[in-house]
């Protein structure tokens, strides 16, 4: 059965059986994506709930604890008490990657309520990129914690992951904005951008930085056809001086992006009177 077959049986299973009124989707961004909590305030604040949503990276963890039925202050507090980057990863032999995600693995899986994604409260696709295939992928069933990780995993700092006989990394490789992944399924489409680029970069001598650098430039370049996709776009521009690893960064990034959100409703809001 492929994502659209199943996506539409989901959907008929929990008794939606008319297109969702609202979607969103959540790009990747690493700390950055801390601002997804603030779109879902802002969001909730108005009464708005979206009936379906798709994440990518530090979407994907947004999305997944949002869907499995974590409000956006329990989002919150299970960061609140990380400080650094070392509290989620710890170092791997360099083969495939600098970094492993295991010990965010352990702490994702006993934040969610839920185990797979067919038992999330509300319709999930986590997207990550296939290596062997070169494609973007989307899973609407499966383990999540797996899948998210597979999400998260930058090419060089984190190892690919192994599902059913293939490997997966970052789905911001090829698509680091997932509206694609949701468009026919929601009335209105909702697209949560969170990685401005940091145009006051200056170059470090050293590969992890190379890397990060060059991915978050690849990232950016390739999220235009899913803005197309898009009906409205929020993209807080404050969050592009935070770095990627940067987990003191949370609240304030929760902030900018509530900002950034209750702006675009209020104009979703004008243009539905």
């Amino acid at each position: 059965m492929n994502m659209n077959s199943y996506i539409e049986e989901l959907l008929e299973k929990i008794g939606i059986r008319t297109k969702p009124r609202l979607g969103m989707a959540f790009a990747g961004g690493g700390a950055k994506g801390f601002s997804h909590i603030g779109v879902l305030q802002a969001f909730e604040q108005f009464g708005m709930r979206p009936q379906i949503v798709s994440g990518v990276s530090a979407g994907a963890i947004a999305g997944a604890l949002y869907a499995s039925g974590l409000s956006p202050a329990d989002m919150i507090e299970c960061f609140a008490e990380a400080s650094s980057f070392g509290d989620f990863s710890q170092w791997s032999v360099p083969k495939e990657g600098f970094f492993r995600l295991t010990k965010f693995a352990r702490l994702l899986d006993s934040w969610l309520p839920v185990k797979n994604l067919e038992d999330t409260k509300i319709p999930l696709v986590v997207c990550a990129t296939n290596l062997e295939k070169g494609t973007s992928v989307g899973w609407c069933k499966g383990e999540i914690v797996p899948r998210v990780i597979a999400s998260c995993s930058i090419p060089i700092i984190f190892n690919p992951v192994k599902i059913n006989g293939y490997h997966y990394v970052d789905g911001g490789v090829l698509r680091n904005l997932p509206a694609w992944a949701i468009r026919d399924f929601c009335k209105i489409l909702v697209g949560s951008h969170c990685s401005p680029l940091d145009r006051s970069y200056s170059y470090k001598q050293n590969i992890l930085d190379v890397a990060m650098r060059t991915y978050t430039l690849m990232s950016k370049s390739n999220v235009l056809q899913d803005i197309n996709l898009c009906d409205y776009v929020i993209s807080p521009k404050h969050v592009g001086n935070t770095k990627t690893f940067d987990l003191t960064a949370l609240r304030k990034n929760v902030g900018y992006g509530y900002d950034a959100a209750c702006f675009v409703i209020e104009e979703m809001l004008k243009k539905n009177k």
